[in-house]
């Protein structure tokens, strides 16, 4: 009953009810990255979503797209502008997935969406993640985030899925909040981002 219509009903209800108090605040994030990346405020990426299949993820766009001399994107770290460390630091660049929880993409609550890339390489252990919506902030974010392993964090992943519940949700919601206010486990190491899943060796 709470998985396949209360969590979405309450989804809706938490994404309208964000959208509306923090519309302040994301036209504020907004117009500031209009100016500091030409015209681009927004990031969109395509990511799998439940049973995996693949909707279109936005964000806050934190970096650059500065290139080298042959084309290719220059790494994170030289890319990240002062505004977007900053968002990323407070978890402010999540906020526009509130559009994606509205649409029906995503959760407040479940599995991080990863790259499309990654999907081969799960195993049937790990594709279990896919078997609810992902979320905007999930069991894994609040244990560790990006300083687990890869494995930690998908078995973390899939005990979400066997234990989904009100309770659980509720719990890491209130553990969400603890996270951002302490700026725990969030981005802001000079590399950024996790090193990319290669698989099961």
């Amino acid at each position: 009953m709470y998985q396949f219509f209360i969590k979405r009903l309450l989804d809706v209800l938490m994404a309208f009810g964000g959208i509306i108090i923090l519309s302040p605040l994301l036209l504020i994030v907004g117009i500031t990255l209009i100016f500091i990346n030409k015209g681009k405020p927004f990031f969109f990426q395509d990511r799998p979503g439940k049973n995996e299949k693949i909707f279109r993820l936005i964000k806050f766009k934190s970096m650059t797209d500065e290139k080298d001399e042959n084309g290719q994107l220059l790494p994170y770290q030289e890319r990240i502008t002062p505004f977007g460390a900053f968002i990323r630091k407070y978890s402010l660049d999540e906020i526009p997935q509130l559009f994606n929880v509205l649409k029906g993409d995503m959760s407040i609550v479940g599995p991080r969406p990863l790259l499309v890339k990654y999907l081969p390489l799960y195993n049937d252990f790990q594709q279990q993640r896919h078997a609810v919506k992902p979320g905007i902030t999930g069991w894994a974010q609040v244990n560790g985030r990006n300083a687990i392993s890869w494995e930690h964090k998908f078995e973390l992943d899939v005990w979400y899925v066997q234990n989904l519940s009100l309770k659980t949700d509720v719990l890491i919601l209130l553990k969400t909040v603890q996270k951002v206010l302490a700026k725990d486990g969030v981005n802001s190491s000079a590399t950024l981002n996790m090193a990319a899943f290669q698989g099961n060796n």
